[in-house]
């Protein structure tokens, strides 16, 4: 066989070896882009579901906490209300006391609120009228408490609660929102990526790509979910 017929045979496979190898490399970049793909589908298709539920979470706790305060708003002027009417019989109390008109004296403690009645008892082993240290009247007694007053105030502490619980939970809502966009940007330099023949820039748009993804993966596996 003719020397230049061997060279040309030898630059054939040659040829055909790097197209191969060529061929090879475009196939593997081609999967692992359809890799990449995939997952960002998987993870925008579940940060698109997290933030869904943590925004009707966040609503349902912002309800809670205005319904909480409703509820303390009545509890606090029911209380209030009970309070007055207690300072004022007791004011009669004492009035007819002062007259010594004792049945109207024992209706009105008959009056008075189970808390404020108790407080009163107490209040007058105080001898209120004798002593002039002793406290100014039943509501200022250590033992004095409005039942719906306090109520009103645990209603205010479940609210500020819940709706700071709310708040938390559109916090992570705008986390899994700010996922998504880098998945968009996942999906960008993909495509933008496929628009190049040159294997380097390829595959370095991929890799930018790879890190952004893993980035966003490891950042949705650290996140509450619901």
């Amino acid at each position: 066989m003719p020397e230049g017929t061997n060279i040309e045979v030898a630059q054939i496979l040659t040829e055909s070896e790097t197209r191969a190898k060529k061929e090879a490399h475009h196939q593997l970049v081609e999967i692992l882009e359809a890799i990449v793909l995939a997952l960002v589908a998987i993870a925008t298709a579940w940060s698109g579901l997290q933030s869904a539920r943590w925004d009707g979470h966040q609503a349902r706790l912002y309800g809670t906490s205005v319904t909480l305060r409703i509820e303390a708003g009545l509890a606090a002027t029911e209380g209030g209300q009970q309070r007055l009417m207690d300072v004022a019989t007791l004011n009669s109390w004492i009035e007819a006391t002062h007259v010594k008109n004792e049945s109207l004296s024992a209706l009105y403690i008959r009056r008075f609120s189970p808390e404020f009645r108790s407080a009163f008892e107490a209040w007058l082993k105080t001898r209120p009228f004798e002593n002039p240290s002793a406290p100014a009247g039943p509501a200022f007694m250590p033992g004095y408490h409005n039942v719906l007053l306090e109520e009103a105030a645990r209603l205010n502490s479940e609210a500020a609660g819940a709706f700071a619980e709310g708040t938390e939970a559109r916090a992570i809502a705008e986390r899994y929102v700010r996922v998504t966009v880098f998945l968009a940007t996942v999906l960008f330099l993909i495509a933008l990526s496929q628009r190049f023949h040159s294997r380097r820039v390829r595959v370095g748009l991929l890799a930018v790509a790879v890190v952004l993804l893993a980035a966003s993966l490891v950042s949705v596996a650290m996140y509450p979910r619901l």
